[in-house]
C-alpha cells in the first residue's frame, strides 16, 4: 500500500511516502507562508523521484494538530482533495506517533473521508468592525 502523509502545523512542512509501514522517502522544506504555493509542487517532485504518480497513491494521512490555523487547514484540504479525487482513503491523527497510528488504520480499511484539524482550543475570531 503506498502512503503519502503530510504535516503543515508548522513553518517547516513535511511529506512522507510510505509503502505498507515502511518509509520509502521523506521531504522536509521551509514552507513559511508559501505553503499554498509549495505543497503541490513538492508532492510531485516527492512523487517523481521514486518513479511514482497520484495514481500510484492508495491512502492518505494527515496530521491534524495542533499547530498554525491556517497551515493545518491547507494540508488538511489538499489530503482530503487528493483522498477524493483519487477516491482512496484518508485519516487525520494527531498522536505522537500520528503516521504510524494513520498508517495502520489505514491498512485496517479505515476511511475518514474527510480529515478534519484539531486545534486545542476554540479559535479567536475577532469581531467584524463596523462600517463608517
Amino acid at each position: 500500500m503506498t502512503i503519502l502523509s503530510i504535516r503543515t502545523d508548522k513553518a517547516e512542512a513535511e511529506l512522507g511516502l510510505f509503502q505498507d509501514d515502511h518509509q520509502q522517502d521523506y521531504l522536509v522544506w521551509q514552507a513559511d507562508r508559501e505553503l499554498s504555493l509549495t505543497i503541490l509542487q513538492k508532492i510531485t517532485e516527492l512523487l517523481a523521484r521514486n518513479e511514482l504518480s497520484f495514481q500510484h497513491l492508495e491512502g492518505v494521512v494527515g496530521y491534524q494538530g495542533p499547530g498554525s490555523f491556517t497551515g493545518l487547514r491547507i494540508g488538511l484540504t489538499v489530503a482530503n482533495t487528493l483522498a477524493y479525487g483519487l477516491r482512496i482513503p484518508v485519516v487525520g491523527s494527531q498522536a505522537e506517533a500520528w503516521i504510524q497510528d494513520g498508517i495502520a488504520r489505514l491498512q485496517k480499511g479505515e476511511n475518514q473521508k474527510i480529515a478534519l484539524p484539531h486545534y486545542e482550543r476554540e479559535p479567536n475570531i475577532s469581531q467584524p468592525k463596523k462600517a463608517s
